[in-house]
């Protein structure tokens, strides 16, 4: 089915997605909000620029986004897989609890704040350019990777990790990230971390016509919760 959003308006348009099983392609979108929320079993590929909450609620659907997309991208995101080939804007991936989120270009401030793991669920958010401060903040599961394809600096903002307690950070980066909480853990990445997202980065690059030894030119950083000094009774500084 083929949809021109700017003819319908976002309630209308969502209640058609909602109402409809076959996949659908959306022309036109131009900041319409919650296109996709809650969707399963169909694929939404939308062309132009969709609204905030995009993919909110997600439980099994794909959606594919041809430009970029704005804040709030699979807020709550419990299953399915979003694809943007662009950038998006802030809070990326706000409390996700499973699913894939692939974003070629950059992201916002607060990328994969609040995401956890659910029973055999893993949220997973691959950024391939840069992406705001508070990355991870009040992390408690899942995976994040920042890639940095397109700067020679390291490509997160300041304060990443912040509140964390779960979870994994793998950060693409000749230099170590600044300003980081004591509550947070830095490494070098060994093999082992990166088998464990070899098959994220391997969809990233088929996706978005990257090659693998293009990716694997840099090094990687890893980032933890720090065992030894959890947080305790504040929500972020002990």
């Amino acid at each position: 089915m083929n949809l021109l959003a700017n003819n319908l308006g976002f309630r209308m348009l969502n209640e058609i997605i909602r109402n409809t099983e076959e996949d659908i392609t959306i022309d036109g979108c131009f900041g319409e909000r919650f296109i996709g929320s809650g969707a399963s079993s169909k694929i939404i590929t939308v062309n132009g620029t969709p609204g905030n909450a995009l993919g909110a609620y997600l439980d099994g659907a794909t959606i594919i986004v041809n430009g970029n997309a704005q804040d709030a991208v699979g807020d709550t995101m419990n299953d399915g897989k979003i694809i943007i080939h662009g950038s998006a804007g802030d809070v990326l991936g706000y409390a996700m609890r499973g699913g894939k989120i692939y974003v070629k270009h950059d992201a916002g401030y607060r990328t994969g704040i609040h995401m956890k793991e659910y029973e055999d669920k893993k949220p997973i958010i691959t950024v391939g350019g840069t992406v705001g401060s508070f990355l991870g903040e009040y992390l408690a599961g899942g995976i994040i990777i920042v890639l940095g394809l397109n700067t020679d600096a390291c490509p997160v903002g300041n304060f990443t990790g912040t509140g964390m307690h779960g979870g994994k950070i793998l950060i693409r980066s000749q230099e170590e990230p600044k300003y980081l909480p004591k509550q947070v853990c830095v490494n070098r990445a060994d093999e082992e971390d990166l088998r464990s997202v070899k098959e994220y980065l391997e969809e990233f690059a088929a996706l978005f016509g990257y090659g693998m030894d293009e990716i694997m030119s840099k090094s990687f950083y890893r980032l933890t919760p720090n065992a030894r000094n959890p947080y305790k009774r504040l929500y972020t500084y002990n």
